[in-house]
């Protein structure tokens, strides 16, 4: 039952080396590097020419995560998604699973061989274990990437405000057509901001049509302006944007350049009634795109994929479980102050670590939970900001800057992939610094997002979370550095990302009733728990 990968002329050679059981990979022949995934130019030396390389087929495991939960039927848990780096170059690395040993036996540093398992037309490279420990780190330390300098003083987010917010109804298996809860949060944003729909000039979503698929849209762009039929002057949708907050970076550029005047931004999800009604048309047995080097393995959620991921951290660095607790303890505590929260019950740390495993370290309190809701925010002109009925909220920076390899797998390893280079490009475009900023809204698809997230802002060093946090103490609702007041997807609900934005513009206005920030005036708000991602710096206007 496991997905198979498409196989195409780019890589048939790959996945069908191992007929003969040796491991190939793509090498340059110009300077020898070895590349994974394949690709048509060598990214060092830009050579154009490459053979597949025979390699040793040992390696060592620098991340692993034990998966608990049944993505798929016939491939029964408990089985180990690992990311394995080859002994001739620790760089290259393969997701995989580890067979030929318990799965509670694996360990991070473990050498490990290939062995091959033949499906169909398709040989899967899996490891086991041959007994022995590396004694070398094959992860490479984090850094703080340097972005490239600002191409110019000049900042288009100062050209525009957030001036209005709406949201529709958040609840699990709602079982109301998507494009309603699109038309309820849009026509309440545009009420907020003291707007007629008339003034609306332009559309931006994420991820677009595209997103329809397991409930992640309503159908973009397009299904709203037939409901709406705005006569946009421009329109934005797609998933390759820095993260979900993309759309709202997009936008303001729309602005800031004279397209627009007012654009509004939507995201729109019905995860959970598109479970309920049984309507994914499942995987078919080949896979292609994102999936094709993680589906074969099991690796069917980004549960596993950053699971990896936190292990790989808690092994380097000596944390615990109880740290990505202190994040889980802090949303619900905070959630139950939101009547929109879907979970407002207390939580205790001993109910959180033993609830139901889903793929090490998370269980389920460590992942965000899918609902039915939707969210819009409108983008206008820093100069209409006086004739908004409510506090206009500024944008002082935004960081978008990809630094990182643009891979689950192939770069960074030691934190969420995607967080160190755009928080480090947002810091280039502010005179502001961590220490300015009153509330965090950082995304926590797992709790091992918000604790990556943290240390890439520099609220704390690499690695330091676990003390940072004191047990949460330093990021409650009255602590230092208060993050996710509204609970954020831990326990308000998996709206991905624009929930954040939200929330922020509810606490600069100061209309946050009972989780009210005392006088936030400056708030960070990150949208991504993957590749790529995007952070935004935002002000209440005066500062």
């Amino acid at each position: 039952m496991r997905p198979l990968p498409q196989l195409t002329p780019a890589n048939t050679w790959f996945w069908t080396s191992g007929s003969d059981g040796r491991l190939r990979i793509q090498g340059c022949d110009d300077c020898g590097t070895l590349v994974h995934p394949p690709v048509p130019i060598c990214p060092h030396c830009r050579g154009r020419r490459s053979t597949p390389i025979e390699v040793s087929g040992r390696g060592t495991v620098v991340g692993y995560t034990v998966n608990a939960h049944q993505w798929l039927p016939g491939f029964e848990p408990p089985y180990v998604v690992a990311v394995v780096a080859l002994a001739e170059q620790p760089d290259v690395r393969l997701t995989t699973n580890i067979v030929g040993c318990s799965p509670q036996d694996v360990r991070i540093g473990q050498e490990v061989a290939v062995r091959f398992e033949q499906h169909e037309d398709v040989w899967l490279p899996l490891f086991e274990p041959t007994g022995a420990i590396d004694s070398t780190d094959r992860v490479p330390a984090p850094r703080r990437p340097v972005p490239r300098p600002p191409a110019s003083a000049d900042r288009f987010e100062h050209r525009v405000v957030l001036s209005g917010i709406g949201r529709s109804a958040l609840g699990r298996r709602l079982m109301v057509d998507p494009l309603s809860l699109t038309v309820d949060a849009c026509l309440e944003a545009v009420a907020d901001a003291g707007l007629a729909l008339a003034d609306i000039d332009g559309l931006s979503t994420y991820p677009g049509g595209d997103g329809t698929a397991g409930g992640m849209s309503e159908g973009g762009v397009s299904a709203l302006e037939e409901a709406l039929r705005l006569q946009p002057t421009w329109i934005n949708g797609g998933g390759d944007l820095p993260g979900p907050g993309g759309a709202v970076v997009a936008a303001m550029l729309a602005v800031a350049n004279g397209l627009c005047r007012h654009v509004l931004c939507f995201r729109t999800v019905w995860a959970s009634t598109h479970a309920a009604l049984r309507l994914g048309g499942g995987m078919g047995s080949r896979v292609g795109g994102m999936f094709e080097y993680r589906a074969p393995f099991g690796a069917m959620s980004a549960a596993n994929w950053i699971g990896v991921n936190a292990n790989q951290y808690l092994h380097r660095y000596g944390a615990t479980r109880e740290m990505l607790g202190a994040i889980a303890l802090n949303g619900r505590a905070n959630a139950a102050r939101n009547p929109a929260a879907i979970y407002r019950e207390p939580l205790t740390m001993d109910e959180y670590l033993s609830a139901r495993p889903i793929s090490s370290p998370f269980g389920l309190y460590d992942c965000d939970v899918p609902c039915d809701g939707s969210i819009a925010v409108i983008v206008s002109a820093a100069e209409t900001a006086a004739d908004r009925p409510r506090p206009a909220i500024r944008v002082e920076a935004v960081g978008t800057q990809i630094l990182e390899r643009v891979s689950w797998d192939q770069g960074t390893i030691t934190h969420e992939p995607q967080v160190l280079g755009q928080a480090a490009h947002l810091w280039t475009r502010t005179d502001l610094r961590p220490a300015d900023v009153d509330v965090a809204l950082l995304y926590d698809g797992f709790t091992f997002n918000a604790i990556s997230w943290l240390e890439a802002l520099g609220f704390c060093g690499l690695g330091e979370a676990q003390d940072w946090l004191e047990g949460g103490r330093r990021i409650a609702l009255d602590g230092e550095l208060p993050v996710n007041p509204h609970g954020g997807q831990l326990s308000e609900g998996r709206t991905h990302g624009f929930g954040f934005v939200y929330e922020a513009v509810a606490q600069l206005r100061h209309e946050a009733d009972a989780r009210q920030v005392t006088d936030a005036r400056t708030a960070v708000v990150t949208t991504g728990g993957g590749t790529p991602s995007g952070v935004l710096l935002l002000q209440r206007a005066g500062g």
